[in-house]
């Protein structure tokens, strides 16, 4: 083999060596495009900017457990009722069975619905938690979402605890039809028991908050706090516009436009979420 083989050779294998490595799926989960700036950011940057764009300080969505374990005291956490799961009382189909969509939300998020219950310690301060998950079929509220939220506030109502429910939901599952809508009544008579006990009701409402959970538990709080940037509605903003025939301003639905109007009492950054909710938890249990 003569020299330039050899070099042609070890060029080639190391190419090889480098294309199995870092491939394209790989250099795509090595970094990450900020859907508002345009920014490429490092992921391990934005990951440990608790997945805040480091540039514009836009705040990227998060699934549940993500959620939770930012939020909660390490190792305090005990999921609650994740076995109770969903059937299909309709027989619905549309352009997929509804049980089969199910089944590829289930894959996708390794969750059983749309929620997370559970309690555990935030600052220190024992908590009853309810965690929206938008991976799930868009954290679409069906009858689990509303009867594990019921649950762990009937849970909170026994032990006495603060509930914290953290949304994020385009709103009702239209495959249940009436059966998720009934889930707003439900959820807000369960809210309306804690207020009759003087229990603390909190909601963190999160990118995107819409529909039927705006509508019942996610807008029922003592206190209502909005992530940062995070857009908060009923309708959506194109049918808004289509229905008044207006165009609407360019915040409309932000969590600071609804905090400009007192419709939240708090707009806060992901990284001041943790010790902003364990001041009023402990200044509520002082009291």
């Amino acid at each position: 083999m003569s020299i330039k083989d050899w070099f042609e050779d070890r060029r080639s294998k190391a190419a090889t060596i480098a294309h199995q490595t870092i491939g394209d799926d790989d250099l795509s989960k090595l970094w990450s495009k900020c859907f508002n700036c345009n920014s490429s950011i490092p992921t391990k940057d934005l990951e440990k900017n608790l997945m805040v764009c480091t540039s514009c300080s836009y705040h990227f969505r998060i699934n549940a457990r993500t959620r939770i374990n930012q939020f909660v005291d390490d190792g305090t956490f005990e999921e609650m009722f994740s076995n109770v799961t969903s059937g299909d009382p309709l027989n619905f189909v549309d352009t997929a069975p509804y049980l089969e969509r199910q089944v590829s939300a289930k894959e996708k998020t390794g969750l059983n619905d749309a929620v997370i219950t559970g309690v555990g310690n935030i600052e220190g301060e024992k908590t009853a938690l309810a965690v929206m998950d938008f991976e799930y079929m868009g954290g679409s509220m069906g009858s689990v979402v509303g009867e594990k939220i019921t649950r762990i506030i009937e849970v909170a109502l026994e032990k006495k605890l603060p509930v914290i429910v953290i949304t994020a939901s385009g709103g009702a599952r239209m495959q249940e039809s009436a059966l998720s809508l009934m889930q707003m009544a439900k959820t807000s008579c369960a809210v309306s028991r804690l207020n009759d006990e003087k229990l603390l009701y909190m909601t963190i409402l999160t990118e995107p908050t819409f529909g039927g959970v705006t509508a019942s538990f996610g807008t029922l709080g003592d206190i209502i706090i909005a992530e940062q940037g995070a857009r908060i509605g009923f309708a959506g903003r194109r049918v808004i516009e289509q229905t008044i025939r207006q165009k609407l301003p360019a915040d409309f639905q932000t969590a600071e436009y609804l905090m400009k109007y007192g419709q939240v009492d708090i707009v806060s950054a992901r990284k001041d979420l943790k010790s902003t909710v364990g001041k009023i938890l402990k200044m509520h249990k002082a009291r």
